[in-house]
């Protein structure tokens, strides 16, 4: 099959390098844009170029795939295959029409639960115990079309959104493998979505990133672990910005007078840097203070010496 192979972030890189190692032609690969990234603000390739470009693939950045001169180049290529994963942009109908097998997404949860743009964000905020990934076909409608297979994995107490990003990344190459048999044949089955289990996972906003101390720790705790590495659970400390990288809720409620909801209520390095919050302590594991690199909770202690009362702030 000629493949025409839609990816952005490093969740895309694990399939497509199951494409090219199964044998498969990957005609293009298509990303988004270069951005402005790190101090400099120079601009950066996405992942997925980045790698594609070390395996000699073509790669296509439009700034929006309803570009006339997109679509003439995606229809020049004649893919008999659109492969689409993590890649933040709607496709039109007429760029989904254009392979003769149709167009297919790997998307980070099961079906139809989580839709959108943030779905291993969403789960591990929400409390999930399990998710997974689905192979599908491609709709009008977001994350919408017939589910041809979808694959469990679990969710760990010590999982962030990274790690859980690469597991169900490399369950997506494996997904993606298993079917392609039937893809090419034109038998992969179409299972409609049951509309009544539909949920959503919109992108993360800027304001979600920031702690609200006077939720339960083990609410904190799952905001730190969804935002993880990147974007980043942020507060602010004696004026400046801080990112949670890793913590932990702890069972005990503070009952001392630094108990006050983001109050620093245990400052001692060899026992950790315990938070108080709306209903139980949470001790922070790793965070980067602006302009400094990532460091442990002790680290921090040792470094800033904190005083009684001191507090992280929203």
């Amino acid at each position: 099959m000629k493949i025409l192979y839609f990816g952005t972030s490093t969740f895309a890189i694990p399939p497509l390098q199951a494409l090219l190692e199964h044998g498969d032609v990957v005609v293009a690969v298509v990303t988004q844009p270069d951005l402005p990234a790190g101090r400099g603000r120079q601009l950066s390739p996405s992942p997925v170029k980045a790698f594609a470009l070390t395996h000699d693939l073509p790669v296509l950045q439009p700034e929006s795939c309803r570009h006339p001169d997109f679509f003439a180049q995606a229809h020049a290529l004649a893919p008999d295959l659109i492969v689409v994963a993590a890649y933040g942009q709607f496709l039109p109908d007429e760029l989904l029409e254009l392979p003769p097998l149709g167009s297919v997404n790997l998307h980070g949860s099961l079906l139809p639960r989580y839709r959108g743009a943030a779905p291993i964000q969403r789960a591990l905020w929400e409390g999930e115990t399990t998710t997974g990934v689905c192979l599908m076909w491609m709709a009008r409608a977001m994350d919408a079309g017939d589910i041809i297979a979808c694959a469990d994995e679990p969710i760990a107490a010590s999982d962030t959104a990274g790690t859980l990003s690469e597991r169900l990344s490399l369950k997506a190459a494996a997904l993606l493998l298993a079917w392609l048999s039937a893809l090419a044949s034109g038998s992969a089955p179409r299972q409609p979505q049951d509309p009544s289990l539909v949920t959503f996972a919109p992108p993360i906003r800027k304001e979600e990133r920031v702690i609200d101390w006077t939720r339960p720790a083990e609410v904190i705790w799952r905001q730190i672990r969804a935002l993880a590495p990147t974007p980043a659970a942020v507060t602010t400390f004696r004026g400046s910005s801080v990112k949670l990288f890793a913590s932990q809720p702890l069972a005990t409620i503070s009952t001392r007078e630094e108990g006050e909801p983001g109050g620093i209520v245990e400052s001692n390095p060899k026992l950790g840097l315990y938070v108080a919050t709306g209903a139980g302590d949470i001790e922070i594991l790793s965070l980067q203070p602006a302009g400094k690199r990532p460091m442990s909770g002790a680290d921090f202690l040792r470094g800033y010496h904190i005083t009684a009362g001191e507090r992280f702030t929203s």
